[in-house]
């Protein structure tokens, strides 16, 4: 097995701290315990005594949802001679769907890690560049101009102009809120009651509902759904005759062991009527439930496009083949791909355990900061965020001081995502990404410190105008 230079991993440091913690319900991680990877606590501490630099104008961005903590593995697995190959094959037109050699490798690499009962299909697999096309295509496919897709609030909001700009496809939300009304629930749970409602109100408002998105693990919650929980929405959507879009495209980015994420495709595929045992979970609907992922997360490749559709049903394959070549992967892109999914042993070996210990790292890091700071939080130990309650910084409660709020972060140099851009209902929500060095990490969390402690309120500044606001809030 290849391996790259080695990479020191360091114990991090726990501290004491004399605030309480204070995460919301059961969704959040009560004891971290000692994690490895990159020595966040020791280096910030360095870093920032020695007064780090600040490039000009420089704005720490944790606010896109980005992995940046792995560049020099990715670096050293794609610039190996096995990934350079030049072929007539490869600089000629292929497959809309891809090439054969990378489908069969998609399929694999699938079976493995979404641990599907039975070995996945190549002909079931679409290769596209990139999540944000595949969610157009299948809007395209799967809708006509005007209908719309049940999605559950908090979301990541760019899938709005992913599924609008192409089909003029609307989303229908499923709003949820912080409240826990019971031992057995969470902030933000969705539950087939809430579907039942949104569908209802949709129906009434004239707009037919096609289908229903799924994000697990979510963004930008970081919850996860239980494999019994995706039963129930798979069954109220069969039941309803919906089309599923499943995005898993943060599926090996659960660095926390004791959770136990399992992928839509790990449940059997059946037409069976369900079985009452709980135990036994059954795909309902395998000609609706289309799944999604790609490397952009889980191999912080976004600036690749590199994302696959797996479906059974080969009328939805076959119409978004047909608009892959408007979204196609260059053969050379294919081959390199093909050859990192079938390096088995480098992906387990070396790449997940290290990319898992420096994410739980970089969490442990910003989750004592913020306990620190008596600020309440959710976290399910999956993803790059954390979603981060800030309302006691709004005393009026509202979506205007949440955009203040936001916009005296952005002054001192420190970009994050406001809930408004992921349609919460609650303002004061905030996403914090913190999958970023150490360096870039610490100042960011530093910055947030200082607005934090200036006031216990928001200036009555001015809101600024929508044309202010950044492109990549809903990222």
């Amino acid at each position: 097995m290849r391996r790259p230079p080695r990479v020191e991993m360091f114990t991090l440091p726990q501290k004491d701290f004399s605030a309480p913690t204070t995460c919301l319900g059961p969704t959040c991680m009560q004891d971290l315990g000692s994690s490895h990877g990159d020595d966040l606590e020791g280096e910030c501490s360095r870093k920032l005594d020695q007064k780090l630099p600040e490039l000009p104008g420089g704005i720490i961005n944790l606010g896109v949802s980005e992995n940046k903590l792995c560049f020099d593995l990715l670096s050293w697995r794609l610039s190996q001679s096995d990934m350079q190959r030049v072929e007539p094959s490869l600089l000629q037109y292929a497959d809309w769907r891809g090439h054969l050699f990378l489908r069969e490798e998609v399929a694999k690499f699938l079976s493995f890690y979404c641990k599907s009962p039975a070995p996945l299909r190549p002909e079931n697999v679409v290769v596209l560049n990139g999540g944000a096309s595949l969610f157009s295509a299948l809007a395209t496919v799967l809708c006509e101009a005007g209908e719309a897709f049940l999605i559950p609030t908090p979301y990541y909001g760019a899938i709005t102009q992913h599924v609008c700009l192409y089909g003029n496809v609307r989303l229908a939300y499923v709003y949820l809120d912080s409240e826990v009304t019971g031992l057995d629930t969470r902030p933000f749970q969705l539950t087939v009651e809430k579907l039942e409602m949104a569908l209802r109100e949709a129906h009434s408002e004239g707009v037919k509902v096609k289908g229903l998105i799924l994000i697990n693990p979510q963004n930008p919650l970081g919850d996860i759904y239980s494999p019994e929980e995706l039963q129930e929405y798979l069954v109220f959507a069969k039941r309803h005759k919906l089309h599923v879009i499943v995005d898993e495209v943060y599926m090996l980015s659960v660095f926390e062991e004791s959770v136990g994420y399992r992928s839509v495709l790990s449940l059997e595929s059946s037409v069976l009527p369900l079985f009452p045992c709980r135990a036994l979970c059954r795909l309902p609907d395998p000609q609706r439930t289309h799944v999604m992922w790609a490397t952009s997360k889980d191999f912080g490749m976004s600036g690749l496009r590199f994302g696959t559709l797996y479906t059974e049903n080969q009328d939805v394959a076959t119409a978004v083949a047909s608009l892959c070549r408007y979204h196609g992967l260059s053969g050379l892109v294919q081959y390199q791909m093909a050859q990192l999914l079938r390096d088995r042993d480098w992906i387990n070996q070396v790449y997940l355990p290290e990319n898992h210990a420096r994410l739980k790292a970089a969490h442990t890091y910003v989750s004592e900061e913020l306990r620190a700071l008596g600020i309440p939080f959710l976290s399910r130990g999956a993803g790059f965020f954390i979603w981060v309650d800030l309302r006691k910084y709004l005393p009026k409660g509202t979506f205007e001081e949440e955009m203040l709020l936001w916009r005296r972060f952005l002054d001192n140099k420190v970009l994050l995502s406001f809930g408004k851009a992921f349609e919460c209902k609650e303002p004061g929500w905030f996403r914090f990404v913190f999958s970023d060095q150490a360096h870039r990490l610490c100042l960011g969390m530093q910055r947030v410190r200082q607005v934090l402690a200036g006031k216990s309120q928001v200036a009555e500044d001015p809101a600024p105008s929508q044309s202010q606001e950044p492109s990549d809030q809903r990222r």
